[in-house]
């Protein structure tokens, strides 16, 4: 076969040699013409490597400037200086707008300042009922951003925006307390620190962004420069005013877990989520132990030196934990347990101070600091951390990320494995609650006559909360969210008293058992509760929402015993499976059928508009993020184009199916409508058949069928949906898609080392035919993680197959892994997810993803599918060599290999009938032949003619020439432009015929076939086999 191939690439190098001496070419010509030729294959290859060396350096800048580098001979150090690749990027134009704006900015203060503010701190104490702002200055120096920084989101609806911010500016605000002849204020203030901004929800329409969510990672550093603050501190009520105080009202509002929400849509129905959003995640902490720590302890004027008595402090935002102190040691072992709530990654930290105790001030002994985003990679991170910023010694650390369930099925497990781990000072927690409080209702007045101030208290065992006090009001606001770590949510509870803050006197309580929460829908219980001890219609409204903590890690990675010895830097266990998000395989398939349309305008205009033509139209169709475009139809008004475009779609709200008409000119295309259909509405009714009137224009409509695809994890539908994407397979089209294929690539093992023993920066390629997708490059390691997801269209799931290749950002491979689809196929749930090996790479260099494999069920394929899908035998044929009618024969899904019956001597063949309503055609697909007889010695060449009656010329149709067979497998499919009444008028006659060999004359007929087609039923669609007869007899 191959040698075949290469005699005649061979044989076509030598054609122009050949034409050239028919035509009577001489040699100088032949010369010129091969140098013409040389010179522009030279040309255009130097224009592809430019253009492909563009497309990497605007994929990946820092790649391709080090690949260039490295081909130059120079190493990654010794790049320019000025050479850099930051992660965070100035915003000098957001500097100016703010510059321009900051005026403005200082009116709306102001106002809010005397409109809201003030009313609200005269009303907060009686001492305050003349407290006034008497000016409002926010200066000329506006706040700068210094750089900004942008993340990866949780999930596809989701941007995260990091701004470093530095506010030194001339404020100058100032109040005054007439009843106490006191003026104050503030002149001139500094804040610095990194305020995320999370756009969210994406929408698909105007504005885009649903709403912005603000607040500080870590607390901010804030400097104010007070005035008259001799004065101020008189005043009762404000003699606790600091700039801790400031800090702790900034925390309070801006820092997490605290935010503010600016919704930019109406009616955002996500508020109350985007307001208190379920964590990422928990955090487990087990401080283990120190290792060689600095003495602090001095004695006699440092001539003796003792121990010191350490002690640590962990923080996670403003969450933070202190261990008890262990006396006299420089290798302390603690073998405490702390947990902590992760509202955000990337972003959070963990920071751990080692202090020496004392009775005066404690010495710092040093600082450690871990980014959170690598211990939710890891799920498990264990090692002897190195202390930094002065201080010396090791710490000793186990981090174990917990991830949010919304299902009780885990909750027996965690149990049984938090039973394994010896945890001090509490035990480790099985489940979080977030407990989100909104609002009471005609809470009673507490002495008659008198309206309270009420705040609630929540608890759970022995932690207890408080909410902010609401002065004066039966109908309190609150609008805050408590959240509480649970050891076993099968036997607690949490119980609300709501209180007369002044008075402390009870309004009411409500004790709701957690056991409740375990059964409800999604672990989430909300609505209005009524209180007891409280009014008649007292209630409180609230909304409580549980989480298993699961920690996603093998048995092995939890030991019961911890040990406190150094044992290196261990590496963290392998996970035995992937970890995709809550998003992976919840994408549709969507299926638009561009049909026809009516009355377009005619844009071709003659002799200056006296003589008007025709329009050339054609359309541009855009579904979510994916552009299509038609072929272009000349000179109608009223074209059928009969196509077909497949487009992955997500469940966002707000998008849309637009189409665009244009008619195609010489110069530019001029515009012929638009119209559009809601994504939603689609996805919705499954199926969506309309024509739609065209926006823009005089007149004009355009006839489209959206469909929404269903994924199946049963592969007995994939014959099924195979047939029928044959019988609607467009003739201008690519193939129409059978499976959807879903890939979480999570990370490699034992990568091999680049040159020089140094780990690569490995990202990936997935590939299926001519698509592909590329991962974000790693860090430098051996096991990079990536945890990203991709999307495929599978328009052959037996023939097809995954193509994975990792490599080192200069391009050097590092290994690569096939998998076929068959593979998923005869995998249960159509789903693989296991280390593979990596050929070319190392001994033991694996990857570890899950594949899913969904077939593409329309709601033809469970029409045709319904009832018994077993395949039914054939009938028998009532006569010898008699033709049996259409209605004595049965459909065969999938088509068996039985053997034809005795009667059917010239053989059969297999046929599929029906009309398209749509595209308004007659399909006819010949599948094959079987147990065809010979008409001499040797073997025949058949093929098959198609021929509708009583019409001939352009109705006639042949598969090409199947060589040398009695059964011969054809697959082709034909189209006639038939209405269904035209087509209910016809007969069909189909011919088996040999091709000749070299010395015959005529065609030998094997068999025919003619059938009216009054008698099939053409809305069927499926395969049938038809016993042929002798080509001499009457039809």
């Amino acid at each position: 076969m191959e040698a075949g191939a290469a005699l005649g690439r061979r044989l076509l190098w030598a054609l122009p040699a050949y034409a050239a001496g028919l035509l009577g070419l001489r040699a100088p010509a032949l010369l010129l013409a091969l140098a013409l030729y040389a010179g522009w294959r030279r040309r255009r290859r130097a224009r592809e490597r430019a253009l492909s060396a563009a497309a990497r350096l605007q994929r990946d800048e820092e790649a391709a400037v080090r690949a260039a580098a490295k081909r130059l001979g120079l190493s990654n150090g010794e790049l320019p200086a000025w050479v850099s690749f930051p992660d965070v990027e100035r915003a000098e134009w957001l500097n100016k707008v703010l510059a321009q704006a900051w005026p403005f900015f200082g009116q709306f203060m102001e106002k809010l300042l005397q409109a809201q503010v003030a009313p609200a701190i005269r009303a907060s104490s009686p001492h305050l009922q003349s407290f006034t702002f008497t000016r409002v200055d926010m200066g000329e120096k506006p706040l700068r951003v210094l750089g900004i920084c942008s993340h990866p989101g949780a999930h596809k609806k989701q941007i995260l925006l990091d701004l470093n911010i530095s506010y030194v500016g001339d404020i100058c605000i100032d109040v005054e307390v007439k009843k106490f002849f006191c003026k104050a204020g503030v002149k001139g203030m500094q804040l610095h620190g990194t305020l995320r901004i999370i756009l969210e929800p994406l929408l698909g329409d105007v504005p885009i962004v649903g709403a912005l969510s603000m607040f500080f990672i870590r607390r901010p550093t804030l400097d104010i420069n007070w005035t008259g603050m001799t004065n101020l501190l008189d005043i009762p009520g404000l003699s606790s005013l600091s700039d801790a105080v400031l800090m702790d009202a900034i925390a309070s509002f801006l820092v997490l877990p605290n935010r503010l929400l600016v919704p930019l849509v109406p009616d955002l129905p996500e508020a109350a989520e985007l307001r208190s959003p379920v964590p990422r995640g928990a955090l487990r902490v087990q401080l283990r132990a120190a290792r060689g720590l600095r003495s602090k302890d001095r004695f006699l004027g440092g001539l003796l030196e003792s121990r010191s008595d350490p002690y640590a402090e962990l923080r996670v935002g403003t969450q933070g934990v202190r261990s008890r102190v262990v006396r006299s040691d420089l290798d302390p072992v603690w073998d405490e347990l702390h947990e902590f709530v992760v509202h955000e990654v990337p972003g959070q930290e963990l920071e751990v101070e080692i202090f020496d105790k004392d009775p005066d001030q404690d010495d710092f002994l040093g600082r450690l600091k871990l980014d959170l985003e690598d211990v939710m990679k890891r799920r498990v991170l264990e090692d002897w951390f190195p202390l930094q910023e002065g201080g010396q010694g090791r710490l000793h650390l186990r981090l174990e990320w917990l991830r949010p369930l919304a299902d009780a099925s885990k909750l027996e497990e965690v149990l049984e494995r938090n039973r394994m781990i010896q945890g001090k000072p509490d035990p480790p927690s099985a489940a979080i609650l977030m407990v989100y409080l909104e609002r009471a209702e005609e809470l009673p007045l507490r002495p008659p006559g008198r309206v309270p101030s009420p705040m609630v208290q929540i608890s759970v065992q022995d932690v207890t909360m408080e909410s902010k006090v609401v002065p004066s009001s039966t109908a309190p606001v609150w609008e805050a969210a408590f959240r509480f770590f649970l050891h076993d949510p099968r036997s607690q509870e949490v119980e609300f008293q709501v209180r007369d803050d002044s008075r402390q006197s009870p309004l009411g309580a409500l004790s709701l058992p957690l056991s409740q929460l375990l059964e409800a829908p999604g672990l989430s219980l909300g609505g209005a509760f009524p209180l007891q001890g409280a009014g008649p219609k007292s209630c409180l409204h609230l909304k409580l929402v549980l989480r298993v903590l699961f920690l996603d890690a093998p048995e092995d990675a939890v030991p019961s015993t911890p040990s406190p010895e150094p044992s290196g830097s261990a590496a963290p266990p392998r996970p035995p499976h992937a970890s995709p998000g809550p998003d992976f395989g919840t994408e549709h398939v969507l299926r638009v059928h561009l049909l026809e349309a009516e009355a377009l305008v005619a844009k071709d205009r003659f002799l200056r508009g006296a003589l008007r033509g025709r329009s050339d139209p054609y359309v541009r169709v855009r579904a979510a993020g994916a552009r299509f475009r038609s072929r272009v139809m000349r000179e109608e008004l009223n074209p059928r184009w009969n196509e077909a475009y497949e487009a992955i779609v997500t469940d966002i709200p707000g998008q849309d199916v637009e189409f665009e008409l244009f008619d195609k000119d010489l110069d530019e295309d001029d515009f012929l409508g638009r119209c559009k259909v809601p994504l939603q509405q689609v996805l919705s009714s499954r199926v969506v058949d309309e024509w739609l009137p065209l926006e823009g224009v005089k007149s004009g409509r355009l006839h489209v069928k959206l469909e929404s695809l269903s994924p199946s994890t049963s592969p007995a539908m994939l014959p099924q949906v195979l047939h029928i994407n044959s019988l609607l397979q467009p003739p201008h089209n690519e193939e129409l898609s059978a499976a959807l294929l879903s890939v979480f690539l999570d990370r490699a093992s034992e990568l091999p080392l680049r040159k020089g023993s140094k780990p690569p920066s490995a990202f990936a390629v997935l590939s299926v035919r001519d698509v592909s997708f590329k991962t974000k490059p790693c860090a430098p390691s051996t096991a990079p993680i990536w945890d990203e997801g991709f999307s495929f269209l599978i328009k052959r799931p037996h023939a097809e197959s995954l193509e994975l290749q990792v490599k080192d950002e200069g391009g050097q491979p590092l290994g690569a892994l096939s998998l076929p689809l068959p593979q998923l196929l005869a995998s249960e749930g159509l789903s693989l997810d296991a280390w593979f090996p990596l050929a070319g790479g190392g001994p033991n260099s694996q990857v570890l993803l899950r594949a899913q494999l969904r077939v593409l069920v329309s709601l033809q394929a469970e029409a045709s599918a319904g009832g018994s899908s077993d395949p039914q035998p054939m009938e028998e044929p009532a006569g010898g060599g008699e033709q049996s009618s259409p209605g004595g024969l049965r459909q065969r899904l999938p088509p068996t290999d039985s053997p034809p019956t005795a009667e059917a001597g010239l053989g059969q063949v297999q046929l599929s009938l029906w009309y398209h309503r749509d595209g308004h055609k007659l399909v006819a697909i010949v599948h094959g032949c079987r147990s065809l007889r010979p008409q001499g010695k040797e073997l025949p060449d058949p093929y098959v003619s198609l021929l509708l009656l009583p019409e001939r010329g352009r109705s006639k149709r042949k598969t090409g020439t199947q060589r040398r067979t009695l059964d011969p497998d054809f697959n082709e499919r034909f189209e006639w432009d038939l209405s269904l009444e035209e087509a209910s008028q016809r007969r069909l006659e189909a011919r088996v015929k040999s091709c000749p060999s070299f010395m015959a004359r005529d065609k030998e007929v094997l068999g025919k076939l003619c059938l009216d087609l009054a008698q099939v039923d053409l809305s069927e669609g499926g395969p049938h086999w038809y016993n042929l007869q002798d080509a001499r007899s009457s039809p």
